[in-house]
């Protein structure tokens, strides 16, 4: 992985740059000590570090509009940062830029009942956000393995997803409003507590991303009432296809669980020393099935999954009995990530989506990748909707063993799109697959993109060296290119 080569001149600034963001933001506001800067070097992808100039930590939506449009008018990139928890390398630094911080914006601001929403600064994690509503029977619907640290901010930009996206749908299927800073400076709002806004959807746009079109500073979300009945199912395998199968014959019959994820051998055996649920250790492959809803309609489905797991050669099968229990079938998939963490000293966690039908054909070559590269891998994903998230195995202190982690996961990305799916489902391009951008978009689509890139960052100044491989100028784009004596879309305006 390649960054861009830094400024000179502004790493040279330093002072100056110091200087000015304690006028915007005084006090302890703003971080430049080489030994403060640490926390900061890197985010949820921790193979890469770099310290940024300065990291400033506003406390209003004023204090960013400021920092913006001053790093606007002086020439200084910006990086946004929420929790840190990307895995992409969403929020990594440049050694020639300033990191804004949005910790300090941790307050949930309204809960309005009545119209079933909540209105929260970016900072507030995604599990607060439920934690401020569950009182009254209600939660918030997205929930990322992370979410005891992930914050909203960070959701909107990656668009995360969670155990309940197949049912319940993404960040973006959950947020009806924002504000947003734009690199100028100028505030703007998007959306608002109704169902729908006027106008083109420039909400859909901000969501996912990735903090290169403005920073979030308030979020409204949709919050919904907790179902009347929910039960979660352990189903057991004895191989990978016929717990994929399941997944496909599932949706066919019309079933839309709440939640159905699945969970390969080292994935399930590392789980269940982590956390001790019960999961069969010496199944091939797990899923678990969350079935929510009316008493009668939990059971009645249940039994119709039953009935299609039995067809798939289901060896293990067990349904929570209560809600104490049904939490615990959870709490084994979503510490999975910290849990493989115990089998290797380090792991990449990839994010590519595929069509559900095509789950046994692509686990069955990454299988056939994790020979190849001699590096073990746990599958741990988002079954329902195809979101892959294999986990790579390595130590980063074997010579060679990080190159060949990251091209191993380069290759899962590139089956995926063969195969028809996409480079990623919840975790963005970021700088992980930045450079994998041209297997799926020609020059003519990456062009298109980085239009919309400059009409809100005319400079390029937001987040750069993330999700474009080669960061056009603004006035290149602008060339127009000519086929055989034709424009291309001609009834459209030229930027």
């Amino acid at each position: 992985m390649k960054m861009p080569l830094p400024d000179a001149d502004l790493i040279s600034r330093k002072a100056e740059i110091v200087r000015a963001l304690q006028q915007i933001v005084p006090g302890e506001g703003v971080v430049s000590a080489a030994s403060e800067l640490v926390p900061f070097e890197s985010d949820g992808l921790s193979a890469y570090r770099q310290a940024p100039i300065a990291v400033v930590l506003p406390e209003t939506t004023a204090q960013v509009a400021e920092v913006l449009r001053w790093c606007q008018a002086n020439g200084v990139k910006v990086v946004p940062r929420g929790a840190g928890t990307s895995l992409s390398g969403g929020a990594l630094p440049l050694a020639d830029s300033v990191v804004v911080g949005l910790s300090k914006f941790n307050r949930v601001l309204e809960v309005d009942y009545p119209n079933r929403c909540a209105v929260v600064q970016p900072g507030v994690t995604n599990l607060a956000i439920t934690g401020a509503v569950e009182a009254e029977g209600f939660y918030y619907a997205p929930d990322p393995s992370s979410q005891i640290a992930c914050t909203i901010g960070g959701n909107v930009a990656e668009n995360s997803g969670g155990v309940h996206c197949l049912k319940y749908g993404l960040t973006t299927n959950n947020l009806l409003g924002c504000e947003l800073v734009l690199m100028s400076g100028e505030i703007v709002r998007l959306g608002g507590k109704a169902m729908d806004a006027d106008g083109y959807d420039l909400l859909g746009l901000v969501t996912g991303s990735e903090g290169l079109l403005g920073i979030v500073t308030e979020v409204t979300v949709r919050i919904l009432p907790k179902p009347e009945t929910a039960k979660a199912m352990l189903l057991g395998f004895a191989s990978v296809e016929d717990a994929g199968g399941l997944v496909g014959d599932i949706i066919a019959a019309g079933v839309i669980p709440a939640g159905l994820e699945m969970m390969d051998n080292p994935a399930i055996r590392a789980a269940e020393a982590f956390v001790g649920v019960g999961y069969p250790v010496d199944c091939a492959a797990l899923l678990i099935v969350e079935l929510d809803g009316p008493q009668a309609e939990c059971d009645e489905l249940t039994g119709h999954i039953r009935a299609l797991a039995a067809v798939r050669n289901v060896t293990f099968e067990r349904v929570s009995k209560s809600e104490a229990e049904r939490q615990a079938f959870w709490a084994g998939r979503k510490a999975a990530f910290p849990a493989v963490g115990r089998i290797a000293p380090d792991y990449f966690c990839m994010d590519g989506t595929i069509p559900r039908g095509k789950l046994p054909q692509v686990l069955a070559r990454i299988t056939e990748l994790s020979g190849h590269y001699g590096l073990g891998v746990a599958n741990v994903f988002h079954a329902g909707d195809g979101n892959l998230h294999p986990l790579i195995l390595y130590d980063v202190d074997i010579p060679g063993d990080l190159e060949k982690a990251e091209a191993f996961g380069a290759d899962i990305l590139k089956l995926c799109v063969s195969v028809g799916g996409v480079l990623t489902g919840e975790h963005g391009v970021g700088v992980e697959k930045r450079d994998l951008m041209s297997e799926m978009f020609d020059e003519t689509d990456l062009a298109c993109q980085q239009r919309v890139k400059c009409a809100f960052d005319p400079g390029l100044l937001l987040n750069p060296g993330k999700v474009f491989p080669v960061l056009h100028r603004c006035a290149e784009l602008g060339r127009v290119h000519v086929h055989r004596g034709k424009l291309a879309f001609p009834d459209l305006p030229r930027f």
